[in-house]
């Protein structure tokens, strides 16, 4: 993805937190190429370097632009661990997009904490990671597993027993610091 590209989606995301926390109408789809093309992508909203909420979808909503559009609204307002993003905030937002590979199983020991971000299911549970959050925070394979399992809300080893599908997917990741 070009700069230019992801100063596009960036754009657009933008303007979707704004709408979404000052209650207005969504934005309009620009016309280029990287707005309409598939693809998944979690936006992820942060203040001061801190999470503020984070939302995504692994295969996309139609398009790449309607699905950061609408992610950047739902990270905005519907983030279960926050309450919605209120418009003094929106000046101190910092957003990051993170435009998904398609996912594939993996071997645990093969896990490159930084290089994959991971998707782990067990029954009707299920979590993700994405994969700068192991880099982050400093995370081996190990602690980078274990950490997924829990948010899936299953038990920290539970990606060693049957049953459980560990599933990767790699990242192309920008934000408003670094484009």
């Amino acid at each position: 993805m070009t700069p230019a590209d992801q100063r596009i989606l960036l754009n657009l995301a933008r303007e979707s937190v704004e709408a979404a926390a000052l209650g207005k109408p969504i934005p309009l789809l620009p016309s280029d190429d990287v707005i309409t093309r598939p693809g998944g992508a979690f936006v992820t909203l942060k203040i001061r370097g801190r999470l503020r909420g984070c939302i995504g979808h692994f295969s996309g909503i139609g398009s790449l632009g309607a699905t950061v559009r609408s992610m950047a609204r739902e990270a905005t307002l519907s983030d279960p661990r926050f309450i919605a993003v209120s418009p003094d905030e929106i000046k101190n937002i910092t957003i990051e997009i993170s435009v998904l590979s398609p996912m594939e199983r993996i071997d645990a020991n093969d896990v490159v904490p930084g290089v994959h971000g991971l998707y782990i299911r067990r029954g009707s549970r299920a979590g993700t990671l994405l994969p700068q959050v192991a880099s982050e925070e400093g995370w081996n394979r190990e602690t980078f597993l274990k950490h997924t399992c829990l948010k899936a809300g299953l038990p920290p080893e539970a990606y060693l027993e049957k049953g459980t599908e560990i599933l990767s997917y790699t990242a192309e990741v920008f934000s408003e610091t670094t484009v």
